[in-house]
């Protein structure tokens, strides 16, 4: 990301799948709504530049509807989406980097944010998404 005002996180994973399987995990409904905590059908994704994708996220306080776009989509490579927050006039945006390394595929994931508070937030679930995201790769 470009962009550095603000407050930044980074959170980098490897999977011991290669990076087309992490793709399709991440890019397809059915199976992002399994390991993201999605309710099931919720899910629908336009995975190209300027499709929009909306997820139902199954939270302890309730269901959270989640909507966005994608900036950029570059195939088992590169994924910078944007997401709709209420109240702000840009999109909140997130990159997730892959790199296939022999049989195993690291995953780095940057998001800046508005302020500590977003940034701490942010990254739980973050962290909350790639450990489901991990536990899915490892099953499958």
């Amino acid at each position: 990301m470009t962009d550095i005002d603000g407050y930044p996180y980074t959170l980098t994973r490897t999977f011991d799948v290669p990076a087309d399987v992490v793709w399709e995990a991440w890019t397809t409904p059915d199976q992002y709504a399994e390991w993201a905590n999605a309710v099931p059908g919720s899910v629908e994704m336009d995975v190209r530049p300027g499709g929009v994708w909306k997820a139902v996220m199954v939270t302890p306080e309730g269901d959270f509807p989640l909507t966005g776009s994608y900036l950029e989509v570059e195939v088992n490579e590169r994924l910078v989406t944007g997401m709709d927050i209420p109240g702000r006039p840009e999109p909140a945006t997130m990159e997730m980097e892959l790199e296939e390394r022999g049989e195993q595929t690291r995953l780095v994931l940057t998001q800046v944010c508005d302020s500590a508070e977003e940034r701490d937030m942010a990254e739980e679930g973050s962290n909350m998404l790639l450990d489901g995201l991990s536990d899915f790769l490892a099953d499958s």
